[in-house]
């Protein structure tokens, strides 16, 4: 055995630390056996490990790489960590050569998400859930459109409910402008989103609400994050994009959206988190592109396509411009369920629900019919209250307790008496 004096690196493959001592014994390498003396430093680093050896080994020449892994690797090995020794001399650390990063293999996707829980065929029978995103997926699965208009708050939640719409949606555009007095171009936050959503869909736990989720609010942890905060809120689904994280409103001009395999991974870990959740969930998850409007439509139809079989539930495609385009993107995409998205004076034209349901469409939001509708009535009210002094002309007849029956005061004094209280006896 022959004692010198220098650095050597002890790594252990399978626990993955690494010890630096200033002398060690070097022994027959087939037995690997270290006899260290002087100072260990220990540091976990299993992560680093591959890329550790690799770097090494190209300084080192005394025993190469794949020799080096094949020995602590090998079945002969049965010690509970194998350990390699690399003799690193002096003037060889001087002459390091730059380190050679050794890319982690890359995960196999090509099989589709396939979740038989979760199969349309189970939600063709029976009463509709009063669990919102089973009823959702029930929707989906029988006949007939998925009419959701677009809600910003309590208010006009209440009044689609009473026109008898069986489903809501929320929109990014929508929570921004009505929570924060923001236009749509990512500045809203989670909690801004999930506290819209909340109270809308607890107003009547019954009729889904579809809420937008942009990006996911940052990389896989988040958009885990975001797909059980919404499915604790009752949110019944939500449509995550490949936007980049400084999005805007799918309407608006210069788009950017990130590659494929990052859209991939949003929609991966919106279904990976989805089934997580303890008992099962129905919470669906729709895939959105706005890269028609970057890419072209083919590239879109791409992007959906790889997205289901990822697992959304849903395709939505941002910006289609004509009947033609959305009924060749139904025939493509099928049979997977898409949404189409219109907004007076947008990309989309103004089709009817009736119209989207003949060219295959399955569920049509109206993002903006709330918002839009609002700047219009209050603008009115504020003008003619600077006018005319009074706002007995904005009001229209209705009065404080009529508007409170908009919003619910006559189940509120009911549930009070079945309780047995008589707070509200009169009102």
């Amino acid at each position: 055995m022959e004692k010198r004096s220098g650095f050597f690196i002890l790594i252990s493959v399978e626990y993955g630390f690494v010890n630096w001592s200033t002398h060690y014994k070097r022994v027959d390498p087939k037995g690997l056996v270290l006899q260290p003396s002087g100072f260990f430093f220990t540091l976990g680093l299993r992560h680093l490990l591959t890329s550790t050896l690799k770097s090494l080994f190209a300084m080192a020449p005394a025993l190469d790489y794949h020799t080096a892994v094949e020995r602590a690797t090998s079945a002969n090995s049965t010690a509970a960590a194998s350990e390699v020794v690399v003799d690193i001399t002096v003037a060889e650390v001087e002459n390091v050569p730059a380190p050679i990063s050794i890319p982690a293999p890359a995960p196999s996707h090509n099989a589709s998400y396939y979740n038989a829980r979760l199969d349309p065929k189970n939600f063709l029978e029976g009463p509709l859930s009063s669990n919102p995103a089973t009823r959702l997926r029930q929707m989906l699965a029988r006949p007939g459109i998925v009419v959701a208009p677009g809600i910003c708050d309590g208010i006009s939640a209440r009044c689609a409910v009473e026109a008898g719409f069986d489903c809501l949606y929320q929109s990014g555009a929508a929570t921004t402008a009505s929570r924060l007095g923001q236009p749509d171009l990512a500045i809203a936050t989670l909690n801004d989103f999930v506290e819209a959503g909340q109270m809308v869909a607890s107003l009547n736990p019954t009729v889904p609400v579809i809420a937008d989720a942009d990006t996911g609010f940052g990389g896989t942890a988040m958009v885990a994050r975001t797909v059980r905060q919404y499915d604790r809120a009752g949110i019944a689904a939500m449509h995550i994009e490949d936007q980049v994280q400084t999005k805007r409103c799918g309407h608006l001009m210069g788009k950017q959206v990130v590659s494929r395999e990052e859209f991939l991974t949003r929609i991966r870990a919106a279904v990976i988190a989805r089934d997580a959740i303890p008992g099962g969930s129905d919470f669906v998850i729709i895939g959105r592109t706005d890269s028609a409007q970057v890419l072209g439509m083919e590239e879109a139809i791409t992007r959906l396509k790889l997205a289901a079989a990822a697992g959304a539930d849903v395709c939505f495609i941002e910006g289609v411009k004509t009947k033609e385009l959305l009924e060749s993107t139904v025939a493509a995409l099928a049979p997977t369920p898409v949404l189409v998205n219109v907004i007076s004076g947008g990309l989309t034209p103004s089709f009817t629900y009736g119209e989207a349901e003949q060219m295959g469409a399955k569920i049509i939001i109206f993002s903006l019919v709330s918002c839009v509708a609002m700047v219009h009535a209050v603008r009115a009210a504020m003008r003619s209250l600077k006018k005319t002094g009074t706002d007995w002309v904005s009001a229209q007849g209705m009065d404080p307790k009529s508007f409170f029956e908009v919003m619910g005061l006559n189940d509120v004094v009911d549930l009070d008496t079945k309780a047995g209280g008589t707070a509200f006896d009169v009102v």
